[in-house]
């Protein structure tokens, strides 16, 4: 009953790769427009010479969100990628040693024992109370909208609010449960994906290490960006029609409905739109002041999450002791967190993630080379990002590396390419060069995020990590899916 409505799309990441899934799904002709070459916005790949590196996304939590997501449509995960379960889910470094995180819970509770006896029981609790989290979370509040309190006035989450914890900081929910300091940054980890400090993140999201610990760490063969590929192939096969190289340009109106949408001077006729794109800059260059929901005070006043400094390195040698996932927690947190959150600066000793594929898969380097992605997480809106700064960070961090891992690997480089905060604008008009969006503090959650519909203009919509629910690949899924029934529900 829709087929005569034209919906255009802004953007070809998760987000907007999902909402023009759903919305084709129920009959519209959707059209999305995406300013790159190629689907997946920040879930980009970059090859060279045999080698095909993620440059967003890497870590493939939640998979029940994409199993739900394909299944909505009649398909499977399986239909369109391969999944594998990493053993271990990951490894954090130490400054005097390593400890990997087991994939298997028994084994995870023998590593808590180890550590501070009686945390095994400890940890089962735990995750009892993050687990319900989980479940009423994902199912109440998760896939909300999040325009009117009434949408959570609902028993599951009336009567278990206090259980919800929403007004109790995660660090200290956790230092409930344990004393020992690793166990605790080891449990405080998932939630940095959600891009604030924990101690500023409600223990609502304890429901990350559910996520992490019983949903395991997952890796599609490929890379993540198969993800994207299998996504984008659904959306064809529902019909959606899509534009590369077509980066908007203007909007034009009739009042305060959109009329047309124009990219690379083609003009798109629509009924509704959905922004994928950076929604700051959405707001600021290609709406008029008069029909902009939100001022430049109120966006002067986000905590963002953070922006990253990455490296794309070919190894022209295999490691002999790495993992596919692996943090360096070598030195201490505080001094780097303050650098990103508190005091902005290029850090002095920053920890980092380091990723390394091609131990799980050979597809994706040369025979005889590793695939290595090293992140260092920095503040959103640094500037300076140039190449005698990226080369320090990078000599420091391979040197740490060298010595913790107790291999060679600067004479080994056959390849570098540098990613930071000025190319996360370039590209992705990303609103101060944040690479995860927006941080969901307490007062940035749900109905404290941007709207996921333009309060002035009338069939503008907005989908990915500045509106709701937050930043990461499943909520990204979501937001689409969020927007997309928000859209039919109050346009058609």
């Amino acid at each position: 009953m829709f087929s005569g409505k034209k919906i255009i799309v802004i953007g070809s990441g998760f987000a907007g790769l999902s909402a023009a899934t759903f919305l084709a799904h129920h009959g519209f002709r959707v059209t999305v427009l995406e300013k790159n070459a190629v689907p997946g916005g920040r879930a980009a790949r970059l090859e060279h010479n045999g080698f095909t590196f993620d440059m967003g996304p890497s870590f493939y939590w939640m998979p029940d969100v994409f199993e739900r997501y394909f299944s909505l449509f009649g398909k499977k995960v399986s239909d369109y990628y391969t999944l594998l379960r990493l053993n271990p889910s990951y490894r954090i470094y130490w400054e005097d040693g390593y400890t990997d995180i087991p994939a298997g819970y028994q084994a995870l509770q023998s590593l808590f024992e180890t550590l501070e006896p009686g945390s095994a029981k400890k940890l089962d609790a735990f995750l009892k109370e993050a687990e319900y989290k989980y479940k009423v979370g994902m199912n109440n509040l998760v896939y909300k909208p999040s325009r009117s309190v009434t949408e959570f006035l609902n028993w599951p989450t009336l009567t278990g609010m206090m259980k919800l914890q929403v007004f109790t900081s995660i660090r200290k929910h956790i230092a409930r449960y344990f004393s020992h300091p690793r166990l605790r940054q080891m449990l405080e980890f998932p939630v940095l994906f959600l891009g604030a400090l924990p101690q500023n993140t409600p223990a609502l999201y304890s429901l990350m290490n559910y996520a992490d610990i019983r949903g395991g760490t997952w890796y599609p063969l490929g890379g993540m960006y198969a993800v994207v590929e299998g996504m984008h192939r659904l959306a064809k096969e529902k019909g959606v029609e899509f534009r590369f190289n077509h980066e908007v340009s203007e909007l034009r109106f009739s009042g305060n409905v959109i009329k047309e949408v124009v990219a690379n001077s083609d003009a798109f006729q629509a009924d509704a739109v959905i922004s994928t794109a950076d929604y700051y800059f959405t707001e600021t260059h290609l709406l008029p002041e008069a029909l902009r929901s939100y001022s430049e005070k109120y966006w002067d006043k986000r905590i963002m999450a953070p922006s990253a400094l990455l490296y794309y390195v070919g190894l022209g040698k295999k490691l002999k002791n790495i993992t596919h996932h692996a943090l360096f927690f070598d030195v201490p947190f505080e001094r780097h967190a303050e650098e990103i959150y508190s005091h902005p600066q290029w850090p002095t000793e920053p920890l980092f993630y380091v990723s390394v594929p091609s131990v799980t898969d050979t597809s994706v380097a040369p025979a005889g080379c590793e695939n290595i992605v090293i992140l260092i997480p920095v503040a959103s809106g640094l500037a300076g990002d140039d190449e005698e700064i990226r080369k320090r960070y990078f000599l420091t961090v391979v040197s740490r590396m060298e010595r913790i891992v107790g291999e060679d690997i600067g004479n080994s480089v056959i390849f570098m390419k540098s990613y930071s905060v000025s190319d996360f604008k370039r590209d992705y008009h990303s609103f101060k060069g944040n690479a995860y969006g927006l941080a969901n503090t307490l007062f940035q959650t749900a109905l404290f995020r941007p709207a996921c519909r333009s309060k002035k203009v009338k069939n503008l919509f907005y989908a990915g990590q500045l509106t709701v629910p937050g930043p990461g690949v499943p909520p990204a899924l979501i937001s689409g899916e969020v927007a997309a029934n928000y859209l039919r529900k109050k346009m058609f």
